[in-house]
Order: structure tokens, then C-alpha cells, then sequence
């Protein structure tokens, strides 16, 4: 068990106001008129932020996206096939190791920029070959 994994365990023990207290220690900021239970949480994400890194703004942005109610786009990987049927052809879309656009045998800056050829007006990469979806019903 690490010294972070003790600490984390330690905060099963203290009471609301020791979890304010530590709040206040860790982000300069009076603690927030939560329950313990909430506050215990917020203190257990605070001490892991400082010893392992904050989360990254992708992550950010999906988590954010999950409580906005926006669309979500999922990301591209290395490897990546995208395909898309348009105009009655079937139009596939390669991403290499490097995270490069590839199509019809020319690297693109973006899927939008591949989407706008193949279409022919403007489009949202992601959204042309299904890398974006709605947010779910709350």
C-alpha cells in the first residue's frame, strides 16, 4: 500500500469538519457546504490531482460534455478505420501511428477537411463519419 492509498483509507475516519479543514490546507479555498460524504470525495480527488496529475483536458471535456447535455465526439486513435457512404460510394478514412489523416492515398489536417472533399460543403469531421453522439436523456 502506497503513502497516498494510506492517506486516501485515513479519510474514512475523520468527521466533517477535519475534511474541511484538510480542504482548506489543499486548495486555499473555505470548504464547500456539502455533505461529509461529498466533501470526503473532493478531498480524495484533490490529494490524488497533486501526487498523480490532474485529468487531461480530453477527459475534461468528455465529463463535461456528459453533465452539459452537448454531443459527445469520441477520439481518434492510431490504427483507426473511418468509413462513411456518400454519394454511393464507400469512402475510408486511415489514421496512421502518428495520428495523421489519411485518405485516397493523401494525408488531410483534418476530418473535416476530408468530409468538405467528399462532400463538397462544409461539415463537422466527426460528425460526417459518426464520431459524434448525442447526449443521453438525464
Amino acid at each position: 500500500m502506497t503513502m497516498l492509498d494510506e492517506q486516501l483509507a485515513a479519510l474514512e475516519k475523520l468527521g466533517k469538519s477535519e475534511l474541511g479543514d484538510r480542504w482548506a490546507k489543499l486548495t486555499g479555498q473555505p470548504a464547500p457546504n456539502v455533505s461529509a460524504a461529498l466533501l470526503r470525495l473532493a478531498v480524495g480527488y484533490e490529494m490524488q490531482a497533486r501526487t498523480l496529475g490532474k485529468l487531461s483536458r480530453n477527459t475534461r471535456k468528455t465529463l463535461d460534455a456528459g453533465t452539459s447535455g452537448k454531443a459527445a465526439t469520441r477520439g481518434i486513435r492510431p490504427g483507426m478505420r473511418l468509413a462513411r457512404e456518400h454519394g454511393g460510394k464507400v469512402h475510408v478514412v486511415t489514421i496512421g501511428d502518428a495520428g495523421e489523416i489519411i485518405w485516397n492515398s493523401r494525408q488531410w489536417n483534418s476530418l473535416s477537411e476530408v468530409a468538405r472533399a467528399i462532400t463538397g460543403t462544409r461539415w463537422s469531421g466527426p460528425a460526417f463519419f459518426g464520431l459524434r453522439q448525442k447526449a443521453k436523456a438525464a
